[in-house]
C-alpha cells in the first residue's frame, strides 16, 4: 500500500545487498530485486536504482581489503568496479527484459541548480525511453571534500532533484527502532514517524565491511526527503523479492513528508536567491499563466539581465508589474532568439530540441 500512489520510486542498494561477507555476490537476491522492478514497472512506476558496491565489487576482483584502501587507490578500485556493477545488473536485469542505462553523479551535480536541471532532465529523457537509470556516485573522481560520504545522501538528493515520490532505503535491518535491534532484544520497530522531534532521543550507529552510512545518516536523508514533499522507507533489503516484502508486510519505517511536492518546490523557489533577470509578458501569456498553463516563447515581449538555463527569473507584465517567479528552461540569450516564436519553431530557431516551456509551471509561483 506504501507505493501504491508513488509515481516515481527512488530505490538505493546497499552493498551488503550485493556482496556477503564471504565476499560472494548475491546473484539469487539481485535476480529477486529485478523481479520486483518489473513488478513496479508493469503498474506503470518510473524507477531510479541508486546502486553502492563499485568499490566492494573492485575490491573482490582484484583481491583488495577495502579498510585498507587510501582515497586515490579507492578511486582507482571504484573504476574498475564499476564495469563489474552494471555488467552484473546488465546481466541480471536483460533476463526480465529490462533496459538500463548509468548515471554517475558528484556533491556539485545535485547543489548546482544549473547542473541539477541538466540532470533531471536527463532522467526524464531516460525515463521516457523507457529506461532505469542506475545511479551512483563518482568515486572514480570525487575527493574527501566532495563526496557525500554515502549512499543514502546521494539517493535523497536524487529523490529530490527528480521530484520522486518515495525513496526506499534497503538496508540489512527492519527499519528504525527505539534502539539498537543488534543490542537490545526488546528493540521495537518505529513503523511511522511523522515528526523528527520523536527522533531526539535515537542514536545507533552500524556499518557493514563495505558500506559507509549508519542508521544517523538515513534520517538526515529522511530530512532532506522530507522537506522535498516526497516520503522515505527504510526497509531489510535481504529477504529475496525485497520490494515485494515491504508492500506485503509492512515491516519498515515509513517517513511522511507533511508537504506535497509541488508545495516544497514552490517554496523553494520563491525563497530562493535574488532574481537574475526579468522578462515582460503579454497580455495573453499573462492570462494563460492566471488559468495555471506554462509560459512558452510566443507570449514574452521583452528579456532583461543575463542569466543562464535554471537560474531564478522575474516574470513581469507589459505595465511592469511582477507578476511571478520561476526557474528559466532557457538561457538569456536563447530566449532573446526564440521570443514570440512558437514553440514548434524553437528546435530550428537554436539549432537543437529543447523543452517548448520556457518557464514550466511546476517551476513558477504566482506572486
Amino acid at each position: 500500500m506504501y507505493l501504491k500512489n508513488s509515481k516515481i520510486i527512488v530505490i538505493k542498494i546497499g552493498s551488503s545487498l550485493l556482496v556477503n561477507n564471504k565476499k560472494e555476490i548475491r546473484k539469487k537476491w539481485l535476480s529477486s530485486f529485478a523481479k520486483d522492478i518489473k513488478k513496479l514497472k508493469t503498474r506503470n512506476k518510473k524507477i531510479i536504482i541508486v546502486s553502492s558496491g563499485a568499490i566492494a565489487l573492485g575490491c573482490k576482483k582484484m583481491n583488495y581489503e577495502k579498510s585498507n584502501l587510501k582515497l586515490d587507490k579507492s578511486q582507482a578500485i571504484a573504476s574498475v568496479g564499476q564495469i563489474e556493477l552494471m555488467n552484473l545488473f546488465s546481466q541480471t536485469f536483460s533476463k526480465f527484459k529490462l533496459n538500463i542505462s548509468q548515471i554517475l553523479l558528484t556533491l556539485e551535480d545535485t547543489e548546482e541548480r544549473r547542473r541539477s536541471i541538466n540532470a533531471k532532465r536527463t532522467f526524464e529523457n531516460l525515463f521516457e525511453l523507457d529506461y532505469i537509470p542506475i545511479v551512483n556516485e563518482n568515486d572514480t573522481i570525487a575527493t574527501t571534500e566532495i563526496k557525500y560520504g554515502d549512499n543514502d545522501r546521494l539517493a535523497s538528493r536524487v529523490a529530490q532533484i527528480t521530484n520522486a515520490d518515495t525513496l526506499i532505503l534497503l538496508s540489512d535491518v527492519d527499519g528504525l527502532f527505539n534502539k539498537n535491534p543488534k543490542l537490545f532484544k526488546d528493540a521495537k520497530l518505529i513503523k511511522k514517524v511523522n515528526d523528527f522531534k520523536d527522533l531526539k532521543d535515537i542514536n545507533i550507529k552500524g556499518k557493514t565491511e563495505f558500506g559507509k552510512g549508519g542508521m544517523n545518516t538515513k534520517i538526515e536523508a529522511a530530512k532532506i526527503c522530507n522537506l522535498a514533499g516526497c516520503n522515505m522507507i527504510i526497509a531489510n533489503g535481504l529477504y529475496l523479492n525485497p520490494i515485494d516484502q515491504i508492500e506485503k508486510k509492512n515491516d519498515c519505517t515509513l517517513f511522511i513528508s507533511k508537504i506535497s511536492k509541488l508545495q516544497a518546490r514552490k517554496k523553494w523557489i520563491i525563497s530562493s536567491v535574488s532574481p537574475k533577470g526579468e522578462l515582460t509578458i503579454d497580455e495573453g501569456a499573462k492570462k494563460a499563466l492566471i488559468n495555471g498553463k506554462s509560459l512558452l516563447a510566443a507570449g514574452i515581449k521583452k528579456v532583461s539581465g543575463k542569466f543562464n538555463k535554471g537560474d531564478h527569473i522575474k516574470i513581469i507584465d507589459i505595465k511592469r508589474n511582477e507578476f511571478a517567479r520561476g526557474l528559466s528552461s532557457f538561457s538569456s540569450e536563447e530566449i532573446i532568439k526564440i521570443l514570440g516564436c512558437h514553440s514548434n519553431e524553437i528546435g530550428k530557431i537554436l539549432g537543437y530540441i529543447s523543452k517548448s516551456e520556457v518557464v514550466h509551471k511546476d517551476d513558477m509561483v504566482k506572486i
